[in-house]
């Protein structure tokens, strides 16, 4: 039930449902998404660490407009492996495609499957080495 501010019980009864900020459309496109990344904007070869609440994720982007990546790290990941970083959600129908931000959850795909991770806390990017590229 609804009560209004002076306590007295609202005239019906109702339900109501409270949906996180983030969760509606409007604030999760003109959000500002400064705390990680997108995958699609880094160069191949960048290095990306991961820490999600459960585990330490390693990744390297292969191609970053694809979502290619080589990812180590938790349980379903134990050895390299390449998978497509979807992007990152809420575990709800919206994905920040290619994204990896802290709070969100990373969707990987791997042979036909798809991995949900549990809410990053904490990325790092590390040095690309160009004196190897040709």
């Amino acid at each position: 039930m609804i009560r209004n501010e002076d306590q007295t019980p609202a005239p019906e009864e109702r339900t109501v449902s409270a949906v996180p900020a983030v969760a509606v459309l409007d604030r999760w496109s003109a959000a500002a998404w400064t705390d990680g990344c997108q995958v699609d904007q880094l160069p191949d070869m960048q290095a990306l660490t991961v820490i999600t609440r459960n585990h330490l994720y390693e990744l390297f982007v292969i191609s970053g407009p694809e979502g290619r990546v080589r990812v180590r790290g938790g349980n379903f990941f134990p050895e390299w492996r390449e998978a497509t970083l979807a992007g990152c959600s809420l575990g709800g129908s919206f994905l920040k495609l290619r994204g990896v931000y802290a709070g969100f959850c990373m969707e990987l795909y791997v042979d036909g499957e798809s991995i949900i991770t549990s809410p990053v806390q904490k990325l790092t990017l590390s040095a690309v080495d160009e004196s190897h590229r040709h």
